[in-house]
């Protein structure tokens, strides 16, 4: 029986996946560096987040998977991150997703069973364009026989090398109500599906954030399993934004953790005096706050409805965060003084992975807008 077939029938409830998601990060650092330095996807990584019965951690047991909660994910995703950002934040990406199937499957009775079972007994691995398409979509659908014709450019496609089904979307201008957003899954290995390697970034390097680009690309109607209208809230988006966002996020205090850790071995190893406790204080004072932030929004996830007043909880954590963790590294950067410009200490690429957590949605902007909105009693039925 191969290593796949055997993590599908073990006990996985039994498993302590926190302690096991440690062992492997010990593991992990030591290709984290190698990744950022070549550009070349954390393969060997997922593969082994695989073999150790990761990919379907948050399948229900009674689908066949490991049962973890969506806090214990939060937590995993944050411990990897301290040893592996670009690891950490492609796993994020497809656990998002597992836990949002999951969470519609208990509260909401969806057909999405079929979906959670193949991650569980087949380990596939699943893609999001979610974050670059949000609310607005992008890329074409053309009304073909028993289907549609699909051409799209999906950027920063996380984890692209080593998904096998992408969840994603295009607009289909309908003939009678106009332009309507069509959600669909399509096999990575489709015809008309490629991969265009373009992630040459700042920071986390190793993430594998390719172009997926879908050429007339074959939909049928069977697989669409969800018609929007374009730019506006849907109650998918407000469940998305629940689950989704305190998983992504816990991977950027995992970050902003690992530099806390790093420059304080190398202040300790300092003459003490009162700058350096003020900062290192200010360095505290940050790293308690993304914490608090994170845990509120895991908190409000495990206890709250989908909708904006939800949407604009998580969404404001998730500015907290941000705001936190970029402190925790620009303060990092500060203690170490000028050794934080070598790259063998290493904060340098912690500051420059650590810049990814301003480029997910609700940018700052926008987050801000919607809670004003909401604060002010403002009618978000246009939304």
């Amino acid at each position: 029986m191969s290593e796949l077939q055997t993590m599908a029938t073990m006990p996985q409830q039994e498993m302590d996946w926190l302690s096991l998601a440690e062992s492997l990060g010990k593991e992990f650092a030591a290709r984290d560096i190698e990744a950022d330095e070549t550009d070349l996807f954390v393969a060997d990584n997922i593969a082994k987040l695989r073999s150790n019965g990761f990919i379907s951690a948050g399948v229900p047991i009674e689908l066949g998977g490991g049962g973890a909660s969506h806090a214990d994910l939060c937590a995993v995703l944050q411990i990897l991150g301290r040893y592996c950002s670009s690891t950490a934040l492609a796993f994020s990406m497809h656990t998002h997703q597992v836990m949002v199937a999951t969470w519609r499957w208990r509260n909401q009775n969806a057909p999405v069973d079929g979906l959670l079972k193949r991650v569980a007994t087949e380990q596939i691995v699943l893609l999001s364009s979610g974050g670059s398409d949000w609310l607005q979509s992008g890329g074409t659908a053309v009304k073909a026989e028993g289907g549609f014709l699909v051409n799209a450019r999906k950027v920063f496609a996380s984890g692209a090398p080593a998904a096998n089904l992408l969840i994603t979307s295009a607009i289909y201008q309908d003939p009678e109500i106009g332009a309507t957003v069509l959600h669909f899954a399509v096999p990575m290995n489709a015809q008309g599906v490629t991969i265009e390697p373009t992630w040459q970034a700042m920071g986390m390097r190793g993430t594998g954030s390719h172009d997926v680009v879908l050429s007339d690309v074959f939909v049928p109607d069977a697989a669409v399993t969800l018609r929007r209208v374009p730019g506006k809230w849907h109650p998918i988006f407000h469940i998305i934004a629940m689950i989704a966002f305190p998983l992504i996020y816990a991977v950027y205090v995992g970050v902003a953790a690992a530099a806390r850790d790093r420059v304080m071995q190398l202040a300790m190893k300092r003459r003490t005096d009162e700058h350096l406790c003020y900062m290192v204080g200010g360095l505290e004072n940050e790293m308690m706050a993304a914490n608090l932030a994170l845990g509120q929004m895991i908190s409000i996830a495990a206890t709250s409805q989908p909708g904006f007043d939800t949407t604009n909880q998580v969404m404001t954590g998730r500015t907290l965060v941000a705001k936190a963790a970029l402190n925790v590294l620009d303060l990092a950067m500060e203690i170490a003084g000028g050794s934080a410009f070598y790259r063998k200490l290493g904060l340098e690429k912690l500051f420059r992975d650590v810049q990814g957590v301003r480029y997910h949605p609700l940018r700052e902007e926008a987050q801000r807008k919607l809670s004003g909105q909401l604060a002010l009693r403002w009618d978000l039925s246009a939304l």
